[in-house]
Formats: C-alpha cells, structure tokens, sequence
C-alpha cells in the first residue's frame, strides 16, 4: 500500500521508522520483490564524497565603522567576488590564490573557516558620501561572520565519465593525475550509493529537498548547472548554513597541476512510498554505465575508449585494447558510506525529517558547447543618444524609467508626477533648468537638466 511522507515523518518522530543504506537495498528487493520491500522500508538513505568543483559559499561580513562599499576582497589572498552589496561577497571554491608559489584557493579558505581559524580578510572601495572608507585590512572567523550559506551551484552528479590517457606525457586534471600510455582510469561518483542513480526519475528528489549537506543540514534549491536528465548527467543545486557543517564531512581538496577543489558530502533521504521506489533503489553497480573518455585529446567531445560499470570499475582494473589497466576513485566510497549510515542514524534518532519536494526538477536539461559569435564591430552595444526637444531643457525616456520615483521629491519645479498607481511621468516644459536632476535617475531615463548649474 502506498505511503506519505507525512506517514514516514510520524513514524521518525515516534522512533519506529525503518531505514536502510541505499548498499543494502538491493538485497532486500532481490530477497522479497520489491512490494514487499516497499512495506519494510521506509527510507533508503544515499551518500556521496567526492570533489565537486562547483561550490563556493556566500559570506556577509558586517559593516565597519565608518562603513564601506568593497569593491574588490580578498580571504587569504583568495579573490571573492564582491559585486554583490557593500559587505557581501561569493567565494568560489576553485579560485586560485595569487599569493606567488601556491596552488591553493577558495577550497582552503572554506575548511579553515569551518575549522575555526582565523583567515585574513583585505578589502578595498572607491569610496562614496555614504561608505566612505576604501580599505580594511585584518582577521575574520566563522563565528564573527553574520552570514555563510554554503552555495553549490553544481553537485552530485549522477553519472560521471571516467578518465584516461593515451597519450605520450602525464596530465594533471580535474580527474586527477592521467598516467600515458593508457597508465591508469579514473573514476569519480559513488556509484549504487549515488543520490540520483536511486531516484534516476526525480520523484522524490525536488527544490525544497532536505538534504544531508557538509554535515549539516541543507535543501535542493534547483537543477545544477550542466544539468541533462535525458543523458543520465542530473545535477543538483544546494544549499547549507556552514556555520552547522562540519570539517569532517567538507574538506578541501588540491589537485597539482590543476587546482582547488572541494570534497562536499551529500546525503539524501529517499522515501519508499511505493514499489517503483522501492524497484529504482535496488540499482546495482553492475547496472551503471559510464564512458572512458581520453584525456589526451585537447577537445570538447574527447574520443572514448570504452564503457564499463561501476562494478568494473570498483574492482580494481578494467579492460581496455585487450589488457587490464589499474581503476581508482576519486571519490571517498568510505566517505559515501558514512554519509549514508550518519543520515541513517539521524533519521532513526528523531532528529532529521523528510521533505516533500515544493517543486519538480526539470525533466530536460542542456550541457550543450558554448554558444558563441565573434563580436560585431563598433562599441558593445552602443545606445542611441537621447535628444531634448525644442522648449525643452530635459529629455526623458518613458521606456527607460521604472516609476521608481527617485525624482519626485528632488524637482521644485514639478516636472516629475506620479498617477494613483504610482507611475512617473515628466513634463519637460515646465523645467527651470535648476540641476537637481542631473545623474539622479538609475536607469538613466532623464537626460539634460543641469542647464541652471
């Protein structure tokens, strides 16, 4: 009989709810069929450790005394991205360092806030009427950010191609360093552990999702970037307060030669609330496919050499131009499988509940080539001048305005009004020329106006 995620919830308040590692399931559905596993289990937990290079965290870090408008920030020599508002900023984990000799980034910054230590914070601005200070230089922690709301824009992937070399040097890469000659494979994803390989039709798996983040708690707040359903290549967006994450499930990664990088543990709940759950969550290593693609063609669509399972893969060797060639993970599968017991644990606890999705995961994606043309000719984008009519000392462009009313209460003359609904309109007759105006509009809808100064 079918279940709800309502039912499922009443039952981890009251501890009887039944859970098992998305490892064991197979077992169970092979043992007793998949309707009667459905009515064992409540919930099969999935589990993920590997680096995921989309990731980075957004940070408030409160206003100073006087005030500033950063412009650009810098955490450890780190560059955040600041144009955001005055004290807010976006650490990407894969952001290099230009200290001069390091290969560490984001990543490292990231694990030494979570750890607690200090990181040196250096910020500078133009400076304005209202933030008029352009420089700080000095220590911040975690503890005394406002704000850290880890922001992954790109996560768990599905299905990940494996790597190899067939060239004649060694290559250092996002999938780790390629020996020539065919040297090694190397693989990244956990396989029948996988979130999305449980839930391959994104039935249970939503935006609102609450999911294991970091080791904390976080939510699915959409599709990841590169996200293609439709080719087995899902991906989610999540996000997770990093203030409650901890250094043992977020740890920063460097690859030499490559960069930084962030292994970022996932963890989610998958509800059985019917036997079609219950059948998609028995997927076995030996069902999942990927590519062996080689690495040592500089191109987009790199040629592949072979397609194996993952339980190939987790062997130890696979096949490839009739010899067997040396396979490793990039992933932590020790890592994933704590993930998935430590979700376990919690929800048997009473301390983690499930989440109806609020909405669907898109059932088409796109990770097309980028979509280019070479530039036209002339300025990007150049905008007509504008032209004040006869009589007139302004000009004002009604489709350029957004009735925010900025100019109301600056002109003495009235030239600006508002209707009951509030949209501006202008008259430019009845305009003395006085100044005010001038440069006041954000949209730059009013031009002339400072003929009086």
């Amino acid at each position: 009989m079918p279940k709800t995620v309502e039912e499922i919830n009443r039952k981890i308040l009251d501890r009887t709810v039944r859970v098992l590692t998305a490892d064991r399931m197979p077992d169970l559905v092979e043992e007793l069929g998949a309707e009667r596993a459905a009515a064992e289990v409540d919930v099969v937990t999935t589990g993920t450790f590997g680096a995921m290079c989309s990731s980075g965290v957004f940070l408030n870090f409160g206003h100073s005394d006087p005030p500033i408008k950063m412009t650009r920030i810098w955490l450890n020599d780190v560059e955040a991205y600041a144009g955001i508002a005055a004290v807010d900023a976006y650490l990407g984990a894969t952001q290099g360092s230009e200290k001069p000799g390091t290969e560490s980034g984001g990543a490292q910054v990231i694990e030494d806030l979570l750890r607690g230590r200090p990181v040196v914070l250096r910020a500078v601005s133009y400076g304005s009427d209202c933030y008029p200070r352009k420089e700080i230089l000095g220590e911040v922690t975690l503890a005394g950010l406002n704000q850290a709301l880890l922001c992954n824009p790109r996560n768990a992937y599905q299905r990940y191609h494996a790597a190899a070399n067939s060239g004649e040097r060694t290559l250092h890469t996002y999938m780790g360093k390629l020996l020539p000659g065919l040297g090694n494979v190397t693989f990244s994803g956990a396989g029948e552990l996988s979130p999305l390989m449980n839930d391959p039709g994104l039935e249970t798996i939503g935006i609102g999702t609450r999911i294991f983040l970091g080791g904390g708690i976080g939510y699915v707040t959409g599709s990841g970037t590169q996200h293609d359903p439709q080719q087995g290549f899902a991906t989610l967006m999540v996000q997770g307060d990093l203030k409650c994450m901890s250094g043992e499930f977020l740890r920063a990664a460097l690859f030499p030669g490559y960069g930084a990088s962030l292994y970022v543990g996932i963890g989610v709940p998958i509800p059985v609330l019917h036997a079609g759950i219950a059948r998609a969550a028995a997927v076995r290593d030996r069902d999942i496919e990927t590519d062996i693609i080689d690495f040592s063609v500089p191109a987009r669509r790199r040629p592949q050499l072979g397609r194996c399972s993952y339980e190939q893969l987790k062997s130890g060797a696979v096949r490839l131009r009739d010899r067997d060639v040396p396979a490793s993970p990039l992933s932590s599968l020790h890592m994933a499988r704590r993930v998935a017991r430590t979700l376990k644990e919690r929800i048997e606890q009473g301390s983690f509940q499930l989440s109806l999705p609020a909405a669907k995961l898109p059932a088409q994606g796109a990770a097309g080539p980028l979509a280019i043309r070479p530039p036209r000719p002339g300025p990007f984008f150049p905008r007509p001048g504008s032209r004040v009519a006869a009589g007139e000392r302004i000009a004002w462009e009604k489709e350029l305005c957004l009735s925010c009313g900025q100019c109301l209460g600056i002109c003495p003359a009235g030239v600006f009004r508002r209707d009951h609904d509030w949209q501006v309109t202008a008259a430019g007759r009845h305009c003395t020329g006085c100044g005010r105006c001038d440069r006041v509009c954000p949209t730059g809808a009013i031009h002339g106006g400072n003929h009086g100064r």
